[in-house]
């Protein structure tokens, strides 16, 4: 696996993960750009995905310096964070801010705003199996 890429594992659904993503985002005061159920786009074309959702979401003041300093970096901003079933494993993944840095040269003081990643996935591995009502 792609050492740029943190993986934690959840313990509620894919759903039930998504939903309390979006109430972590919400609280935090970031903005959603965009919720991709992945899994619900090949159902709409005839094939089967494990249960797959993308979120799109992120901080203009964090993002935007980044950016302005180095423009590539639109490339893999907003971040985003998959949520993604292992074998009835609920996975957390995400790209590394700190592979930012090395692929495009953005100094550490600018990531640091967007290391709130890691904080935002960790609340999604510290939620209990019991908020899990999908049963």
């Amino acid at each position: 696996m792609n050492a740029s890429i943190v993986t934690k594992t959840a313990t509620t659904s894919v759903t039930m993960t998504a939903r309390r993503l979006l109430e972590v985002l919400e609280h935090a005061g970031a903005t959603v750009f965009a919720v991709i159920d992945q899994a619900e786009a090949a159902r709409s074309v005839g094939q089967d995905l494990r249960d797959t959702i993308l979120v799109l979401f992120g901080n203009p003041a964090a993002g935007t310096p980044v950016m302005d300093a180095h423009p590539l970096a639109a490339l893999d901003l907003p971040l985003r964070i998959l949520l993604w079933d292992d074998d009835g494993t609920t996975r957390v993944s995400y790209l590394d801010p700190a592979a930012f840095g090395e692929r495009y040269g953005v100094e550490p003081a600018l990531l640091e705003k967007l290391n709130a990643v890691h904080a935002v996935s960790d609340a999604l591995a510290a939620v209990s199996p019991v908020a899990d009502s999908e049963g």
